[in-house]
């Protein structure tokens, strides 16, 4: 009896010991932690896997949900079982429908390989929305008078006793305008920038907040600030004011949950009170906000203020059928950052240099008498002379108005606008102006950094640093061109060139998962994508608008794209018909020329000009016909892919026929039997290379006359928006890697360093947006903070350092590491939703010493430029006597093999 007890108590210790080797972390649910208002009938559950040894893969999976975080039996909703699968992200809840407001708690255990089973996860849970237009009480209130431009912010309030113990507290809560809700002398939550911008009368985003320790026993009181925002501030040009509503108007409802079980409800109604004068007497996205200290209502948001003289609100009458719940990632203050020199210029204005080009607004701490205006006024450079410049701001003001109330030190910061600049022009201050009386507070999206590359070059390690704060600062719930002038607008062309770097640089799943939607909403009947989405530039009830090559391929390129990096197959599911109808509505314009006579509207946007007296130069333009049918047929093949994975056979070989009419039809009209393409344009080639355009015998013909123009420019590029993402990459998959390096190395204008050489902290519009004069382009077009360009950032990660996708989600991984003598070290890191992957190679004298990391769950295929795996050593041994590789093997100049997770330092001799 007494061994039986040994060897039970020794095998529980072996399976503890099992489970603590095998362990589950970060999970989430929809791409987000325990997300709190979702919509998704059936939430999709992730998770990553760490555990002591190589080449961990799961083989089974078991997942449990309950309403309680106990998972008592009673309180199970439904429990998968043992489900045989290496499948560890974006998997199905497959349980009863799930309820209204109703939280739940789900965990995950698994299998592996090596005969480990884990303990249940640590608990995550999600929680559902208002599942019904039905569910939502409340009615919109507004103020029947409020329809005037630039006026003051309104204020919302309402008064509510409770004499019972609260179990929770939910506030389900949308407006017309910017919102700021408060409740007992409070801001509830952390966002800014509520609800968002979306195509309000198509898709108004809400938000929900736990407010279940913010409610008292007694008297509470609840109310929100509304300012324009999106919806009814200035967007784009001429003045263009209040495009989806002149009125601003609130929509809430607070649902209280008592202990005893019992609920009540306190909503936006008749019995609501107003008030249209406040501190905030303007607000606008583009002009900024006006500040009166002494007109402050304060504690307008605690219970027992007096609101006689407030008005009662009325009663607006919309459809809800157009509310969803947020999915996108959520706007927040994200960091905050110090100046790093407060000067005065020549001409005597006195002025705070950030250090760094950003986006968001400045924090302003003051003491002076009561009626001091001081005013801070925000601008991304200076003049050649040293002088604050704001010309290529166009019309947008960009101007902060304080007035002081003159009670001691005040503290102010604006809620309803947002600045992209890096220099402040301070005027009217009282006393010395210190960095202690000045914070800038950097606001975007609020995405986690996954992504991380280096080099042993610094001007190249700026560039990355440049390219992650110009997505930081245009990532901004959509991505927008600029966040300076009186633009700000989501322009497809820029996102859908920018989106695989964005993808390494930070986790867009979410971000994208809601824009692309948005592009779906606002796509016309014929299929027809706007230049900008949401589509502002058209009036809201047009069926048919301008479109363009390049920017209308978002409706593919960004589905696409996010499906290869996230794994996520709803996502292209829920955009497929977006897809098809995009894809349609080119092959009925083209008709059978098959031709897309005039598809382009923009071409290779902002492609080089050489100065006016240069006349042995050519520019790098491109025939805008060329531009439109190379994209007509990338469409197509993305399309064609998407068909597959969705088993959609009829359309993907309806597809097929197409594309091969396309090419043959391009050949034919735009390429000679040498290889000389379209115009000679580098984007030209760029174009049909990258897209499979040109027959393979062809190829090397057209590479290489790609590179004698690179090489005729004195390693110069000469792309615009559309050829630039794809120019070292065709490079590379053309044996001209050495050809790219020299590209992305070059200081001199035009390229990626001439800006970081001219002291640029975020990626420029254009190649010479300051010249080397230090005079400026054109004012009418000339953002220092454009992340277009910045999608070399791609090529650096997936070729420089080498980290690439195998298949969808990162499952399969491969590691293609590509060393220069030009650089003595590049590395990266990738947080894919797997875990991290790591790729860097360093030269030590003739060897090169290759790191990489591959998760749990995957396998990678690793690819070294060597013809023999007698070459190469992984901690002093050669490769071929490690059980952790197989499938060893040399095709052509390069070194292929597999292996499963782990960290491994390879070597090599450099041939």
């Amino acid at each position: 009896m007494k061994s039986l007890k040994l060897a039970f108590v020794f095998l529980f210790l072996c399976a503890m010991t099992n489970a603590q080797d095998l362990v589950l972390k970060d999970l989430s649910c929809e791409h987000n932690k325990n997300p709190i208002g979702i919509e998704v009938a059936q939430p999709r559950f992730s998770w990553k896997i760490s555990g002591t040894g190589n080449n961990i893969m799961q083989t089974a999976y078991s997942v449990r949900v309950a309403t309680d975080n106990k998972f008592s039996s009673k309180k199970i909703v439904w429990q998968s079982g043992k489900i045989e699968s290496d499948e560890s992200i974006l998997q199905d809840y497959k349980g009863p429908q799930l309820k209204s407001g109703q939280r739940y708690f789900w965990q995950v255990k698994i299998w592996d390989n090596k005969g480990r089973t884990s303990k249940w996860s640590e608990t995550a849970f999600f929680e559902m929305g208002l599942l019904s237009p039905a569910d939502w009480k409340a009615k919109w209130i507004e103020i029947e008078s409020d329809t005037l431009k630039y006026s003051p912010s309104k204020y919302f309030r309402k008064e509510f006793p409770v004499d019972k113990s609260i179990a929770n507290a939910r506030v389900y809560v949308t407006s017309h305008g910017f919102y700021e809700l408060h409740l007992n002398g409070k801001k509830v939550g952390d966002q800014v920038l509520t609800p968002g911008w979306t195509s309000y009368k198509k898709r108004l985003q809400y938000q929900v907040y736990d407010v279940t320790d913010m409610i008292v026993k007694g008297n509470n009181a609840i109310g929100a600030i509304l300012g324009d925002g999106w919806y009814r501030g200035t967007l784009a040009w001429n003045n263009n004011w209040a495009i989806y509503g002149k009125r601003l108007g609130l929509l809430l409802q607070l649902k209280i949950t008592f202990t005893d079980g019992s609920e009540a409800l306190i909503a936006t109604d008749g019995t609501w009170k107003a008030s249209k004068d406040g501190a905030i007497r303007m607000c606008d996205i583009y002009n900024g906000e006006t500040f009166d200290a002494n007109k402050n209502l304060d504690d307008w948001d605690k219970a027992g203020f007096i609101d006689d003289n407030w008005e009662r609100v009325s009663i607006g009458s919309y459809n809800n059928n157009n509310l969803i719940a947020s999915e996108g990632a959520q706007v927040r203050k994200i960091q905050e950052i110090k100046p790093v020199k407060i000067f005065k210029t020549p001409k005597g204005s006195l002025i705070v240099d950030m250090g760094q080009n950003m986006v968001g607004w400045l924090r302003l701490k003051v003491s002076g008498n009561k009626g001091t205006v001081v005013t801070l006024r925000h601008s991304e450079v200076l003049d050649k002379n040293g002088e604050f410049y704001t010309t290529n701001l166009r019309s947008a003001k960009c101007q902060l108005t304080y007035t002081l109330k003159g009670t001691g030190e005040e503290v102010y910061e604006p809620r309803f606008t947002f600045m992209g600049f890096r220099f402040v022009e301070v005027t009217g201050f009282p006393g010395e102006l210190t960095t202690d009386n000045l914070t800038g507070i950097v606001v975007h999206s609020d995405m986690a950094v996954t992504g991380s590359f280096e080099c042993s070059n610094t001007l190249i390690n700026q560039l990355q640093h440049n390219i992650q704060w110009g997505q930081k600062g245009n990532f901004v719930d959509v991505p927008t061109d600029c966040p300076q002038r009186d633009e700000r607008l989501g322009w497809t062309g820029d996102a859908q060139a920018f989106c695989r770097t964005a993808a390494y640089n930070m986790d867009v799943a979410a971000f994208f998962t809601k824009w692309t939607k948005d592009i779906a909403a606002d796509q016309r009947p014929a299929g027809e994508i706007p230049v900008v989405i949401p589509d502002v530039l058209n009036k809201q009830e047009s069926t048919s608008v301008q479109t363009s090559a390049g920017w209308g391929d978002v409706a593919v390129i960004v589905p696409w794209t996010m499906y290869l990096v996230y794994g996520d197959k709803k996502l292209l599911e829920t955009q497929y018909p977006c897809m098809k109808k995009w894809v349609e509505y080119i092959r009925k314009t083209a008709g059978n020329d098959y031709i897309w006579n005039g598809g382009s509207v923009y071409g290779d946007w902002l492609f080089y000009h050489p100065p006016i007296n240069n006349h042995s130069e050519p520019d790098g333009f491109t025939e805008h016909d060329f531009i439109a049918t190379a994209f007509y047929a990338y469409s197509m093949e993305i399309y064609i892919e998407a068909a597959k994975v969705l088993g959609n056979t009829e359309d993907e070989e309806v597809g097929k026929a197409v594309l091969n009419k396309i090419k043959e039809v391009f050949n034919d009209e735009y390429v000679t039997k040498t290889g000389r393409v379209g115009t000679n344009s580098q984007t030209a080639y760029v174009l049909a290379l990258m897209f499979d355009l040109l027959p393979e015998k062809i190829r090397p013909n057209a590479a290489a006359f790609l590179v004698s123009d690179i090489k005729s420019r004195r390693n110069h590029l000469s792309t615009g928006f559309l050829g630039t993402p794809y120019l070292c990459h065709v490079l590379s998959d053309n044996g001209y890697t050495d050809v790219a390096y020299d590209l992305l190395l070059q200081k001199t204008y035009p390229s990626w360093l001439y800006p970081v050489k001219m002291g640029a902290t975020t990626i420029w519009e254009r190649w010479d947006g300051q010249k080397t004069d230090s005079t400026f382009q054109d004012p009418g077009m000339n953002s220092f903070n454009h992340y277009a360009y910045g999608a070399i950032g791609d090529w650096m990660y997936r070729v420089s350092a080498g980290i690439e996708i195998a298949s969808p989600g990162y499952k399969h991984i491969t590691i293609q590491p590509h060393p220069t003598k030009k650089l003595e070290y590049s590395k990266a890191s990738f947080e894919s939703s797997y875990g991290t992957i790591a790729s860097g190679w360093e030269r030590k004298g003739d060897k090169i010493i290759v790191s990489v990391k591959i998760p749990a769950n995957t396998i990678a295929t690793i690819n070294f430029p060597v013809n023999s795996a007698t070459k190469v050593t992984e901690d002093g041994k050669n490769i071929s006597d490690n059980k952790y590789f197989s499938d060893i093997r040399v095709a052509g100049d390069k070194l292929l093999f597999e292996t499963g997770s782990g960290n491994y330092v390879f070597e090599y001799t450099e041939e």
